[in-house]
């Protein structure tokens, strides 16, 4: 009962927090440094999240990336934070530069294989799977598929 009640509130701070970010982005126009994480397993399926706060929509993991951190390191912690998979033969295409509810926000793309089945945290990270390309979760379908086009995949 107790982790059911930890779990909620976890989500709930969550929520909360991502809404206090917007509003600071909005109002202070930073830029925002992460990234992306785009990983295949030995089906060739990808791994996405969903995550509890923003929209609840199916993304790929990732998150911010701290003043210094490099790229793949970045990668690498945000990956295992959100999924409890151990990221492989990791590599960055680069970053990329998107405004984000006012903010500009650089991230860069990485590849990398896993496998196994992924260990969320039900606060931050809801739910996740594999997904054929074929078999993308609806909603999101046409901003995966554009970075996936990035990646080459």
């Amino acid at each position: 009962m107790f982790r059911l009640i930890r779990r909620a509130l976890g989500r709930l701070a969550y929520r909360i927090a991502h809404r206090l970010r917007v509003w600071y982005w909005r109002l202070r126009k930073p830029t925002v440094n992460g990234c992306t994480v785009i990983a295949r397993n030995n089906a060739d399926e990808v791994l996405l999240v969903r995550p509890s706060y923003g929209g609840s929509q199916w993304q790929f993991p990732g998150g911010g990336r701290g003043r210094g951190e490099d790229p793949l390191e970045a990668a690498r912690r945000e990956f295992a934070e959100e999924t409890g998979l151990t990221l492989h033969h990791a590599r960055s295409l680069g970053p990329q530069r998107r405004e984000f509810h006012g903010a500009t926000n650089v991230f860069h793309i990485v590849i990398g294989e896993a496998d196994g089945w992924p260990r969320v945290d039900g606060c931050e990270i809801v739910e996740a799977g594999w997904f054929a390309r074929r078999q993308l979760p609806a909603g999101r379908k046409a901003t995966i598929d554009d970075c996936l086009r990035v990646a080459r995949i």
